[in-house]
């Protein structure tokens, strides 16, 4: 008998007790991370993003300079959209965009797949892929000029001691910017590998294990199990990637300056030209457009696949 009075007994302290950690934890939590401690990252925000970002859509409506500024409306819009290398330089943006997002897609999940599994030499393949990562863009840049020289460079020299007679990797107008882009994907594609590897890292062995007594295949199981459930990997990859591509500029001016003539010119190139000539009104047009290419591109492309994350 004491024993059935003493259960609802224990019951209810042990609610009262659940109830009562819970408030503490609450009450802890809001004492430990009060509102204002966003203000120093707020500040931040507001000093190095808002302010230039609102002063830019200003200044893209003025003529100006580093003392005054006139107000000239869209004028600034009319001349950057009037530009010769403007729809030249959107087209190869796009395309750039693309390629070497795609190639890190493609790359990067099979790279992943083997440096998760168990091969030799697993950690040296591993920092091998990451170096160039870490490597300057402007080096990387500097360096793959002198390689990708058509008469000089060791890749054509290479390719001359076969027999085989080297393209002009950065001289000829349909080959440069996927010559590149080549070298983006080379310096790129660790960081969207590092990105896979986590993400399937973090797939519970469960379901490989079910599916191995089960009589699945690796390439069944990569189908049904590692592609879906690596979905959130592959949203970070391809949205970074896009807007990496979409305001590349640094390599691009590094191994070509946009050239030769205008044939590997980007969005990012043509403002920067015109900021070099003087007109900074023009090309802070140009960076509210790039802004906003940007944004309508990459928005509802997040919101895609975020969705179809959500669904698998």
């Amino acid at each position: 008998m004491a024993a059935s009075e003493a259960t609802p007994q224990r019951f209810a302290r042990a609610s009262a007790a659940v109830r009562k950690n819970s408030s503490t934890t609450r009450l802890y939590t809001a004492k430990t991370y009060p509102l204002w401690f966003l203000i120093p990252s707020a500040t931040l925000f507001v000093i190095f993003f808002l302010v230039p970002t609102v002063a830019s859509f200003y200044f893209a409506f003025t003529r100006w300079d580093l003392q005054t500024a006139t107000w000239t409306g869209l004028e600034n819009f009319r001349m950057f959209f009037a530009e010769p290398q403007l729809s030249g330089g959107l087209v190869h943006t796009i395309i750039y965009a693309v390629v070497t997002s795609g190639s890190k897609v493609v790359l990067g999940l099979p790279l992943a797949v083997l440096l998760t599994s168990r091969i030799i030499g697993r950690g040296l393949v591993r920092s091998i892929i990451f170096f160039p990562v870490l490597v300057s863009t402007i080096g990387v840049g500097i360096a793959f000029k002198a390689l990708m020289d058509p008469t000089q460079g060791i890749i054509n020299g290479t390719l001359k001691v076969f027999g085989i007679t080297g393209p002009g990797w950065l001289t000829d107008p349909s080959l440069v910017l996927y010559s590149v882009a080549i070298v983006d994907i080379w310096k790129g594609v660790g960081l969207a590998t590092l990105i896979y590897m986590a993400g399937i890292l973090a797939i519970p062995r469960e379901y490989y294990e079910a599916a191995e007594v089960d009589g699945t295949g690796k390439f069944k199981q990569f189908l049904h199990i590692t592609l879906p459930l690596a979905w959130p990997a592959t949203t970070t990859v391809i949205t970074l990637s896009l807007i990496g591509g979409l305001r590349s500029f640094d390599l691009i001016w590094a191994m070509t300056r946009g050239g030769p003539g205008f044939a590997s010119d980007v969005i990012a190139s043509v403002i920067y030209k015109q900021y070099q000539a003087g007109f900074y009104g023009l090309s802070t047009a140009g960076n509210v457009v790039l802004f906003l290419l940007v944004a309508i591109i990459i928005m509802p492309l997040q919101w895609f696949l975020t969705r179809r994350e959500v669904e698998l």
